[in-house]
């Protein structure tokens, strides 16, 4: 039986999902500062009933674009970024004191996510913007780039994402790209424990909760101990 911790991570605050029914099941959320989706008080209400929940936050940054929901890629001047990326994460990490909980770490969302990590330049915006979090992504320029700067690195991995041969996330609009059986789903989760130290189930689908419960179920039936991300520093 698999004896190390794993965290089981969702994005929260995007208003298109059962936060609290998510919060009841994951160990850590990405919560949307505002730029993508999201809002002061919807951060507030997510940070309270993680802090009731005992539930790790995140803070899930993204490109200034709520419009396509931050998943279209932008050439963001570094400066403009990394002053962006701090303001998303100072307003979550006023949600988060008022809750009596601190932010744990940095994941971006999207866009950001996927250009950050080729491009060293946004990597670099990012890495400035958000002071000394440990960060949450899939190999690449950020995680690279974080360790170098002695920065804590989580790697995570996708149950409910298709791959492709590179090792990255298919684009949404290929085949196979989204997966939708929980049953899948939650076997791919306890395939990933072994590699990764967060599995993502992406919290904008309408089955969101359903699929959370399935992995987390199957994670702990693998005997990996499910701990949140506050639990890691």
């Amino acid at each position: 039986m698999a004896t190390r911790p794993i965290d089981l991570n969702a994005d929260l605050g995007e208003e298109v999902t059962d936060d609290a029914a998510l919060l009841a099941v994951v160990t850590s959320a990405n919560v949307a500062c505002g730029y993508h989706a999201g809002s002061a008080a919807i951060m507030r209400a997510v940070c309270e009933e993680a802090a009731r929940r005992d539930v790790a936050i995140g803070a899930q940054v993204s490109y200034d674009d709520r419009a396509n929901f931050g998943r279209v890629a932008r050439d963001v001047d570094p400066d403009v970024l990394r002053a962006q990326v701090a303001d998303q994460v100072g307003v979550l990490t006023e949600a988060a004191r008022a809750a009596g909980l601190v932010v744990s770490y940095l994941k971006p969302h999207g866009a950001l996510y996927h250009r950050t990590m080729v491009d060293p330049e946004q990597a670099e915006a990012v890495l400035a913007g958000s002071g000394d979090l440990p960060v949450l992504g899939m190999a690449g320029e950020l995680l690279t780039r974080a360790a170098a700067a002695g920065r804590t690195v989580l790697r995570e991995g996708f149950p409910d994402r298709g791959y492709g041969p590179d090792g990255r996330l298919l684009p949404r609009d290929r085949p196979g790209a989204l997966l939708h059986d929980s049953d899948e789903i939650a076997a791919r989760a306890v395939v990933l424990a072994a590699e990764v130290d967060s599995v993502c189930v992406h919290g904008d689908s309408p089955t969101a909760v359903d699929h959370a419960r399935a992995c987390r179920a199957a994670l702990e039936a693998a005997g990996h101990r499910l701990v949140g991300l506050h639990r890691w520093r």
